[in-house]
Order: C-alpha cells, then structure tokens, then sequence
C-alpha cells in the first residue's frame, strides 16, 4: 500500500477494515483495560496508556503518509516536543529555528533550560551559520519550516548533512507545510513532529500531537517514553484525526488555491506594509500600515469571515495576533528581532470561497486607507 500515491495513502494507507465486524472506519475503541484469557495471555492490548486499537490505526496512517514505518501519538503538539526532548541528557545542546512556535520556545527555556539542556537559536537559512554553532555536546538539530509565524523555509537537506557530521538529531516539525507538501524522512530528517489539531485533523475540533520515525532503534526509545510518560492522546482524539487525514489532500489544495488567491489582493492593498508566503500552503503573515498594536487589533477585530482565534488549519479561516497570542512567552525584544512585531497578523487561511475571503480583508482593511 505504500507505494501508492498520497492522496491513496492518506485514506487507505495502514488501513483494513475492522476484524471484528468488517467496519470499514477504525471503531472508537473507547475502552480502559482489556480481556486476559490467563496472566499475560491478550490479543496485543492491555492497557490503552500503552496500546489502543484506534490510536494504532492512526499511528499506522501518520507513518504512511510521511514516508515513515513507526508512529506515535500524543495527547498534544507540546506533548510530542516534550517527548523528544526527553531522549537528552544534562549538558546536551539543542540549535534550533530561532522565529519558532511560542509553545515549544517556552517549553525549551522555562522548563527543560532548568533541567540542565542548552538552547542556541539561529534562522537556521545559512547552513554556515548554523555550523559554526555546532559543539561536541549538540545532540539535536531543531527545525521548523515554514516558521511560524514569519513562514520562513529552512533547507531540510542541508540541515541534515549537518547533522550528519555531528551525530545530531534533525527534528523538523512539519505541521504548517504537512506531508501533502513536504516529507522530511526522505530528505533525511530522523523525527517529524506534528501539532495534529492543525491541518492533519483540519476541522478545529482536537489537540493531538505526533511523532513519526524509520529508524527502529529511536522509535522503540521513544514508544518507550510515550508509555511511560503517559502523555497519549484518547480512542475519540484518534479517531478525530484519522478521519481528517482522509480528506487532508483535498483540503490543502483549496486551503493553498485561496491563500494565493488572497496573496495578490494583500501585495497590492496600501494599508499593508508587508507580506510574508512561502510560496506553497494555506498560512499568510502579513503587517499592516504602522505596525502598531492598535491598527493590528482593529484590523483583526472588524473580520467577519476570519475568527480571531488561536491555533490554525481548520477548515475555517482565522486570523491571530502572534505578540499577544501564540507568541507571548517570547521576550519583546526577542520576538522583534526576528519579525514578530505589534503590527503582524497571521492568517490561516480556510476553504470559504476565495471572493468572501478577500472581500473580508477588504472591508476590514479599507478603512485605514
């Protein structure tokens, strides 16, 4: 089933219909515990903090559509980070995307900096750069692409020969790009990492977190770590995500067709002073005229297609205010330097009809001009 094309995998891939019933979607297996015919004698489940029938059936399907053979889910994207994150000792050092997610920042220098792991930040675009921060002690290689919320891209390939030469870890969290775009094993990535309430689930209607592996070594060191951590997500959680993963292919494609739909009409509007696009995908950064905090909240605040609300990926358009929202763990001073200011909004742009979408923006922008 592997070798199909992705559209196919994400429906089919690691998929069969239920053994039981013939059910041809996974059941929601929303059980404890598990029948023992003697002591240790079980049909492959005994407790569902350590295995469940509708989690397996996700894991299976995270590891077919990202190339990958093991999966784990988590009970959250920061639950995934924490996992990894735990594969370090004291004295190891993490370089990671310096414009990342304000969660994974915050958990990186208010919890595990104080547990003895070093954090280097760098944009991670000159792979020069980013190899002259390597020391004996580097462990991981932390990359986000496109970046949240500044949308850079990082060049997965030449982080990994990086990696490489050091005996690193390459983590890419590929939760904005998602595997319908980019697939991070195959260019040499040893971790990918979701925040599955994204753009895997789609619908904005779960938190759920995922790792996905080849090596067979690592994926047993971190099964290890999600069992005995206790951080996994539940049987409906699963089935969330699993359902959204078999529509994902349709959906980037209209979340994209409408982001660059939008793209032109943000270039060309005079309230806008700057628009951030990777070029592929369904996020926009944009700052508006003034980049203060005043005209960004007035801006965002007048939408009526686009909430504003946190988070992204669903199949609703939302607007967010990264300083106040997802980034304000980050220092002022920090976050600026690397282009989160007052003034940005981010939009995670949804599957609406384009024309509402742009008319939205319009009437919510045109009265700055």
């Amino acid at each position: 089933m592997d070798s199909h094309r992705f559209n196919t995998l994400t429906i089919h891939g690691g998929q069969h219909p239920d053994p039981s019933t013939g059910a041809v979607m996974p059941p929601i297996y929303q059980t404890s515990t598990y029948a023992q015919s003697a002591p240790g004698v079980h049909q492959g489940y005994e407790y569902s903090r350590t295995q469940n029938p509708t989690r397996h059936a996700l894991e299976r399907s995270l590891a077919s559509i990202e190339g990958g053979t093991h999966a784990m889910a988590f009970g959250s994207g920061l639950a995934a980070v924490d996992a990894v994150l735990k594969l370090l000792q004291p004295g190891d050092e993490v370089i990671s995307t310096s414009d990342l997610y304000g969660g994974t920042y915050r958990l990186f220098t208010k919890v595990y900096a104080g547990f003895g792991l070093k954090f280097h930040f760098s944009p991670m675009q000159d792979a020069d750069a980013v190899r002259a921060m390597v020391t004996d002690r580097t462990r991981v290689l932390w990359v986000e692409t496109p970046t949240n919320p500044m949308l850079n891209t990082i060049d997965i390939e030449a982080m990994a020969r990086i990696a490489a030469e050091c005996g690193a870890l390459l983590v890419v969290d590929n939760t904005f790009a998602t595997p319908y775009f980019q697939r991070p094993l195959e260019l040499g990535a040893h971790i990918v990492l979701h925040s599955a309430t994204k753009y895997l689930g789609g619908h904005s209607d779960v938190v759920l977190g995922a790792l996905v592996v080849k090596d067979p070594a690592l994926a047993e060191r971190l099964y290890f770590i999600q069992n005995a951590s206790g951080a996994v997500c539940g049987p409906m959680d699963s089935f969330l995500v699993l359902r959204g993963i078999k529509t994902l292919h349709v959906r980037m494609d209209r979340h994209q067709s409408n982001a660059q739909a939008l793209l032109g009409f943000l270039q060309d509007h005079p309230a806008v002073e700057k628009v951030y696009y990777p070029g592929f995908g369904g996020m926009i950064s944009f700052v508006v005229r003034g980049n203060d905090l005043a005209t960004a909240s007035r801006v965002a605040s007048a939408l009526r297609v686009f909430t504003l609300a946190e988070s992204l990926g669903g199949v609703e358009s939302l607007v967010g205010h990264p300083a106040t929202m997802t980034h304000a763990s980050i220092p002022k001073e920090q976050r600026e330097a690397v282009g989160v200011t007052d003034g940005l909004l981010r939009l995670s742009v949804g599957i609406e009809h384009p024309d509402d979408i742009i008319a939205d923006l319009k009437q919510s922008l045109d009265p700055l001009v």
